[in-house]
């Protein structure tokens, strides 16, 4: 055993899938299993396939490699817009991306050609979260100009919500999706075969039964990973939220004070740190770093525990109301959707996988 690990329960990540497939069937909507929390594992991405998922998506061209060489068969797509240095490995690699950039659409068209490749494209709309996607009076210009494109299928349109901006999946702005692509397809006589109506946030919307009926398509992480709509965070019926559990070692366990003695300056992140005095409590150093992990995205799996903060490689417990706990004790956390990001992406936390 090398700490600190994460260790994954597979068989957890597999019922996560035919939860949220369960939820998700009833109403014809594809699930798309997101890999970026995990950066594209093969082992991770099994248990989802073995869950029902049939196309994967991920945001890095690295991570879609990485799902190419073990699941050749498998349609992948790339959820982050492809820059124009991107081009010719985003057809390569992925069957799906999502867009909103005429010149790179042009490139996509060209990168498809010279390898004698029809490639899908989402066109992406801004429903107000205002990352990425398209105005929506300006959907049917960019859409005449896609359509004529050799080497690009216009596959329909998405949406992305609760990311950048915090807007909330609604029945009325998805129906609003719904609404633009009807006019497309009014317009130019065409049928979109797919509405993408975006990520775990609008699991919750789907389990009360109110996304609009030509939704389709969901892109899900958080809801497979750790078993949460993405609103409220609230576990989804059946589901596990903890396909993943953090593990770290006590290095030290003294008791000091809570604030440290002389003048406070920055620390080595920049900031000036503010103390509760608490007085005299018994510290345990853990090896687990801001360098590994978000500190605010840890939950103490031990009630009796309390996390006082973190430098760049170790993490300051309260370990008062656990005199059991000493040097080489193992702390166990929870974590949230930017701590598991974290901690499967640092290549200092050992990854151990159960079934």
């Amino acid at each position: 055993m090398s700490l600190p690990e994460i260790v994954i329960d597979l068989a957890k990540i597999t019922k996560n899938v035919e939860v949220i497939k369960r939820i998700a069937d009833p109403y014809q909507v594809d699930v798309v299993g997101v890999t970026k929390a995990f950066s594209g594992e093969p082992k991770i991405a099994a248990a989802m396939l073995a869950g029902g998922i049939q196309m994967l998506a991920d945001s890095r061209l690295e991570n879609l490699a990485r799902l190419k060489r073990a699941f050749p068969e498998i349609p992948l797509m790339l959820l982050r817009l492809p820059g124009l240095s991107q081009v010719d490995e985003t057809v390569a690699l992925a069957e799906v991306s999502l867009n909103s950039n005429w010149e790179v659409l042009q490139a996509l068209s060209q990168a498809a050609l010279k390898r004698q490749k029809l490639h899908r494209v989402i066109l992406m709309v801004d429903m107000g979260d205002l990352r990425e996607g398209i105005w929506p009076e300006e959907l049917p210009q960019l859409v005449s100009q896609v359509l004529p494109l050799k080497g690009l299928l216009l596959e329909g349109l998405g949406v992305n919500l609760a990311c950048y901006g915090g807007v909330i999946p609604t029945s009325e702005n998805l129906g609003h999706l719904v609404e633009l692509a009807a006019g497309v397809e009014r317009e130019f006589g065409i049928i979109l075969p797919v509405i993408s109506g975006g990520n775990s946030a609008s699991l919750s919307l789907l389990q009360s039964g109110s996304v609009p009926p030509r939704i389709n398509q969901l892109r899900i992480g958080e809801g497979i990973v750790l078993g949460c709509e993405t609103v409220n965070r609230q576990l989804l019926p059946g589901a596990f939220s903890d396909a993943f559990i953090l593990r770290a070692e006590i290095l030290e366990s003294y008791d000091k004070p809570t604030v440290p003695i002389g003048s406070i300056g920055q620390d080595a992140f920049g900031e000036i740190p503010k103390f509760l005095d608490e007085g005299w409590r018994k510290r345990g150093i853990l090896a687990l770093g801001r360098q590994d992990v978000p500190t605010e995205g840890l939950t103490l799996r031990d009630a009796r525990l309390k996390i006082f903060g973190a430098s760049s490689d170790h993490l300051i417990v309260d370990v008062t109301g656990a005199p059991g706990l000493t040097v080489g004790s193992v702390v166990e956390f929870d974590l949230s959707y930017g701590g598991l990001l974290g901690a499967m992406t640092s290549p200092f936390v050992h990854k151990r996988y159960i079934n």
